[in-house]
């Protein structure tokens, strides 16, 4: 370092004339700056990227900025990103489509005038809670299921094979189970949802849900002592 000092000073001089103090400490100072951070072992700073500079595909010069960029654009808003109640809308949707499918069969093949008035009250009910999660989906950019699926095909296609006191009995039971899980779902949905809509949804369906199980349990049994006294 001592020995490129005196250099700069002695070209100077060869140069003829009296350098002025200013200038000679500008000349210093411009080559031994980088020298100053090599002697450290250090690395001058690089520039600081403003996120206005781009190049001509939009990016961001700076991959940094890019980086922040990505991570902003997959915050998505309330609601929308929540796999749980993504999952909820999608499993209450398929089922709502089967209580209002095996509703239509029950009001056609019961035997039963009280399991005939139950069926389309399922019809009914399930079809205005449908279109409400319709609705919900919608705004919030979910696709739900347009069909029933393998496992309900199955338990219709099912009672599709029975009539009379076998039909009613089946239907009934199906009912029972479908909504003691039903209520399990929404009941979770409804204090541990993070969408506020759906959770709300939830918590206006759920009362609905438990009167249908209500009906349920107080009308299978009158099903199984009739079958018993035929």
């Amino acid at each position: 370092m001592e020995n490129l000092t005196r250099q700069i000073k002695k070209a100077v001089r060869n140069r003829g004339g009296r350098a002025r103090p200013i200038r000679t400490a500008l000349i210093c100072a411009a080559i031994l700056f980088p020298f100053s951070y090599a002697a450290w072992g250090q690395t001058p700073p690089p520039p600081t990227p403003t996120p206005a500079s781009s190049t001509p595909s939009g990016r961001s010069a700076d991959p940094r900025y890019d980086e922040q960029s990505r991570k902003g654009a997959t915050e998505a808003g309330p609601g929308t990103s929540q796999t749980s109640d993504q999952h909820f809308m999608k499993e209450a949707a398929e089922g709502g489509m089967a209580e209002v499918a095996l509703g239509q069969l029950a009001a056609d093949k019961a035997s039963s005038p009280e399991v005939k008035e139950f069926a389309q009250r399922m019809v009914k009910d399930h079809s205005e809670a449908n279109d409400q999660l319709k609705q919900i989906a919608t705004q919030k950019g979910v696709t739900l299921p347009g069909s029933l699926s393998a496992k309900y095909e199955t338990v219709r296609h099912k009672l599709s094979k029975l009539s009379g006191d076998a039909f009613d009995q089946a239907y009934m039971s199906d009912m029972l189970k479908d909504h003691k899980a039903d209520i399990a779902a929404f009941q979770k949905e409804s204090t541990s949802g993070k969408d506020p809509d759906v959770k709300q949804f939830a918590s206006q369906t759920l009362p609905t849900l438990q009167d249908h199980l209500k009906q349920a349990e107080t009308l299978s049994p009158k099903l199984s002592s009739a079958t018993r006294n035929n």
